[in-house]
């Protein structure tokens, strides 16, 4: 069975993305889950860096221009299934999900990857989209960094609209200076 797709319709066009549900389950599902809920309908890209990458994700966000986006995460205690039936509970804290440390995907230009704070299993609901190769981020790459940022996913079409909502303008903390907005995330598979 092929992984699942979901059409991510902005303010600025639409991107697929395929999201890794046969090697990356747990942060597959908890992504699909929230797409499949509405969850990130409304919410803007509130981080976003030429020749890095997109942040997105954070219900806070919702306000394009809130002081707290880029600190929310999805309900706390909230629950979703993985494919072989799991049931696994957001943290009561903060919606945080457990890292996947599993598959040395590298955070190659239109990868999906996991956003956290730098601790141990704190992802939740924000991810990022890579613009350009930051193996620095891999996970298995300690050598390169701390940083532990496993992929998901990856743009299978659309990749035009990723690299021209990277090369937005900002303002000083990487807030696009117009808003780009998420207006629908559409799961299909």
């Amino acid at each position: 069975m092929p992984n699942p797709t979901v059409a991510m319709e902005t303010s600025q066009g639409t991107f697929t993305v395929e999201v890794f549900l046969d090697t990356m389950p747990v942060t597959a599902s908890n992504f699909l889950d929230l797409c499949k809920t509405g969850f990130y309908e409304g919410v803007h890209f509130h981080r976003v860096i030429d020749g890095f990458m997109l942040q997105f994700g954070c219900p806070y966000a919702k306000d394009a221009k809130s002081q707290r986006a880029g600190t929310g995460g999805p309900v706390p205690g909230s629950k979703f299934s993985t494919p072989d039936g799991k049931t696994i509970t957001r943290d009561s804290r903060e919606g945080c999900i457990p890292d996947e440390f599993t598959q040395k995907f590298s955070n190659e230009p239109g990868t999906f990857s996991m956003a956290n704070t730098g601790q141990p299993n704190s992802g939740g609901s924000q991810f990022f989209v890579n613009t350009v190769h930051n193996d620095f981020l891999d996970w298995w790459r300690s050598d390169l960094s701390e940083s532990q940022h496993p992929v998901f996913g990856k743009v299978i079409s659309g990749m035009d609209v990723v690299n021209k909502i990277g090369k937005t303008k900002c303002d000083r903390n990487d807030n696009p200076a117009t808003p780009i907005k998420m207006v629908s995330t559409k799961v299909q598979g």
